[in-house]
């Protein structure tokens, strides 16, 4: 069995050709989206999150408005940019929108990736302190985060408040119990997916990871799901992890399916540069006729070790066609595969 879900960049535009053509459109149609994947029996709606950019940024309002409108489907991320995040400011937004799921947020957080704007975290007001690379700040706003969600009390009470206080150490409010077992990191390292295992982090290993061996993006995730969790069981924690890993999979069952991705031209590994001095592996698609597709999938190494795959979906061509797309994974892959 495996959990499935979808992953949304939330890409709008106002060309014609497009059916989410604004902010507006890509928040209602998300909205709708996770209550028509809740039907169909998907696990999962989590968005990515970017600044600067016609995407899905500030998560937290949409996360609670799913959240209210469903009653079973699991609510994430992939991921938000620490970076860019208050750590306490985040501690209450996400204890609120976990109360109002009832529990069913899963939050990916990570250092980020590269952005529209150079260094954009400065204008949100944040820089590393001396000595510190932002993917240094990340991290530690990321273990702040991941303290004071855990609901243990570390402020001193005014000795005369407004309001009456409980005795001791005062905690941020909402406080969401179980939240903390269900912070996952983004990782696109070994070195950082040893990281997360350490402080108790589920995994999401990204759609793209730093090139260390030169292996099929999909050997070298397998490789570092199984370091993390070795790593895990090393840490100690009494609970089993979760892994995720991204896919974008299309099965191809009518015509419109294969006038949009029967064509597809990225259905191999890719290999960019992500910086001056980091060579990332891109995962490939795969778009293929269902019986073809389970052959494919079977193969990939990743999405065998992962408890849960999302897929990432075209949120341009609309709620009904996305829904067509994750109803075609899960009537005519899933079974196959023993996912379902």
């Amino acid at each position: 069995m495996k959990k499935i879900g979808f992953l949304s960049f939330g890409h709008w535009t106002s060309s014609p050709q497009s059916q989410t053509r604004s902010a507006r459109d890509f928040l209602h149609q998300s909205i709708d989206l996770a209550v028509a994947a809740e039907g169909l029996g998907v696990d999962g709606a989590y968005f990515r999150v970017h600044h600067f950019a016609r995407q899905a940024a500030s998560p937290f309002p949409l996360l609670a408005a799913i959240g209210a409108r469903t009653s079973k489907i699991e609510i994430g991320t992939g991921v938000i940019d620490m970076r860019y995040e208050n750590p306490m400011y985040m501690a209450e937004e996400a204890g609120a929108a976990d109360l109002i799921a009832d529990g069913r947020l899963q939050l990916g957080i990570s250092r980020g990736s590269p952005e529209q704007v150079i260094d954009g975290w400065r204008y949100f007001g944040y820089a590393p302190a001396e000595g510190e690379t932002d993917a240094d700040m990340a991290r530690r706003d990321a273990e702040t985060f991941l303290t004071v969600i855990e609901g243990e009390g570390f402020a001193q009470p005014n000795p005369r408040p407004m309001f009456p206080n409980p005795p001791g150490l005062l905690r941020l409010e909402p406080h969401s119990e179980g939240l903390r077992d269900r912070i996952w990191w983004g990782s696109s390292s070994n070195a950082t997916g040893a990281w997360a295992a350490k402080l108790g982090m589920n995994l999401q290993s990204s759609t793209l990871k730093n090139d260390e061996t030169g292996e099929p993006l999909h050997v070298q995730q397998r490789k570092q799901i199984e370091a993390f969790r070795e790593t895990w069981k090393e840490s100690g924690h009494r609970r089993e992890p979760r892994v995720s890993v991204s896919r974008s999979i299309f099965a191809l069952t009518t015509d419109l399916d294969r006038a949009y991705f029967g064509h597809d031209r990225n259905s191999q590994d890719q290999i960019g540069m992500i910086d001056d001095t980091t060579r990332a592996v891109f995962g490939r698609s795969y778009a293929a006729e269902p019986d073809v597709l389970v052959e494919q999938l079977a193969q990939d190494e990743a999405i065998q070790a992962a408890d849960t795959l999302l897929l990432t979906i075209p949120s341009q061509l609309g709620v009904e066609y996305n829904a067509h797309l994750l109803e075609n994974i899960l009537v005519h892959v899933a079974p196959a595969l023993g996912w379902r």
